[in-house]
């Protein structure tokens, strides 16, 4: 019902950005490009971008009065429908720049809740987008459906009744409370599912949209994930199993790509998806290389991460796209310099996929832990355990007890050390 309409004609844009003295380190020409893009994604031309400079915005209008008059001139003169502003409006400007200017005006965060609209495919997805759509619409009714402001009649409605707005925002709060609720039945149900890989290695893609993630998982493990050299080409995790070292097995999970200025209510939405970035035993930062302000895309994924809590996980940085950047070896060679510790490879080319395994294949190893355990035969729940948490390398059944050497992760060495502890039910020797 809320959900945005594919409209059979593009719309023409005029793109609005204003540099502030404490911007996040992109140039006006950087953000502008950024937001045509933006748009362009979301299925408008753009016309034309001005860019407003300012010490703080305005309270009104964001720009200014007399930006607002170029604004509206320039929309006039390009017969414009359109205009898209790089940071977010409150209800009261966006209501003001719509009189003044008399064209549609959406913000920074309505371009991406669209956008994120058009590309959702699962009903998890349409779901979280939808309830991202109604948070950022509750307070923005009064100027989105002007024609709400008559009464309704009828049989216990007489007196001053409710208005046709306050109906609306009650049902708008009511389908927010019926998707929080669905989300968290669909939170539960991962909650199960990992819990049932705990015992596997687990490595989560996290990065600016568009730096290659998708190509990375298809690469490492022939999953057919869906790419395409568009923002925000896939919204749906993917989780795939790969081999990296014989018979040794990861599990890797494709997230959605995140982008500056990312807004707050699609995060808060996304958070149940993106709890796999919390709980990953590694994250591989994919950044793209070839891109012009790939430091400036690093650090608004950071801050993401941040706001999840997830910026505590092991992390390493796989700078993709090298092939674009084979031209500027001196390029090359400073990033090289710069982030030792990084992986450097081509998903699309399958370059550098060995050096990163290996890598992998390290933090797998650091984060393994070989115990012996000696556990009473009648405790046959706690030797499931066991089986579950890790892989088994010897057992031997003795008179009184089981004995298994076991490699595990050194999260779950702890609480199998910790079980045995408060059981009584057998000593644990020092881990090989």
């Amino acid at each position: 019902m809320y959900e945005t309409q594919q409209n059979t004609v593009r719309e023409k844009a005029v793109l609005v950005a204003v540099k502030l003295p404490h911007d996040d380190g992109w140039s006006p020409d950087d953000t502008l490009r950024e937001l045509a893009l933006l748009t362009e994604t979301a299925g408008a031309d753009v016309m034309d971008a001005i860019v407003q400079v300012r010490d703080h915005p305005d309270p009104a209008t964001f720009i200014g009065e007399g930006k607002v008059e170029e604004v509206a001139r320039r929309t006039q003169e390009l017969e414009a429908n359109l205009v898209i502003f790089d940071d977010d409006l409150s209800p009261a400007q966006a209501r003001n720049l719509e009189r003044l200017i008399d064209v549609k005006i959406v913000d920074r965060s309505g371009l991406i809740l669209d956008i994120f609209a058009h590309r959702a495919q699962s009903r998890e997805a349409k779901t979280q987008v939808e309830l991202a759509q109604l948070e950022y619409l509750l307070p923005r009714l009064t100027r989105q459906w002007t024609h709400l402001s008559r009464q309704e009649g009828g049989i216990g409605t007489r007196g001053p009744g409710e208005t046709q707005l306050e109906v609306d925002r009650r049902r708008v709060r009511k389908r927010i409370a019926d998707l929080s609720t669905r989300l968290e039945r669909i939170a539960r149900g991962r909650e199960v599912r990992r819990s049932r890989r705990r015992h596997e290695f687990t490595t989560a893609l996290v990065g600016y949209t568009n730096a290659g993630k998708s190509t990375l998982l298809n690469a490492l493990a022939r999953a057919g994930v869906y790419t395409e050299d568009k923002l925000f080409a896939t919204l749906d995790p993917t989780t795939r199993s790969v081999r990296i070292d014989g018979d040794r097995k990861i599990l890797i999970t494709d997230t959605v790509g995140l982008i500056r200025k990312l807004p707050h209510h699609l995060v808060a939405s996304f958070h149940s998806t993106l709890e796999v970035l919390v709980e990953a035993d590694l994250l591989l930062h994919v950044v793209d290389a070839s891109h012009e302000k790939f430091e400036e895309q690093m650090k608004a994924v950071t801050g993401v991460l941040q706001e999840l809590g997830a910026h505590t996980r092991p992390l390493l940085v796989v700078f993709n796209k090298i092939d674009r950047i084979e031209e500027y070896p001196d390029l090359l060679a400073r990033l090289q310099s710069e982030y030792p510790e990084s992986i450097f490879i081509s998903a699309l080319r399958q370059e550098g996929l060995d050096g990163l395994t290996r890598a992998i294949l390290r933090r797998v190893e650091s984060d393994m832990e070989v115990l012996t355990l000696r556990v009473p035969h009648a405790d046959s729940h706690l030797l499931s355990e066991i089986y579950d948490a890790g892989e088994v390398l010897d057992r031997k059944d003795l008179a009184e007890y089981v004995s298994l050497k076991v490699k595990v992760k050194k999260a779950e060495a702890g609480k199998l050390k910790k079980k045995l502890r408060d059981r009584g039910g057998g000593k644990t020797a020092q881990a090989r």
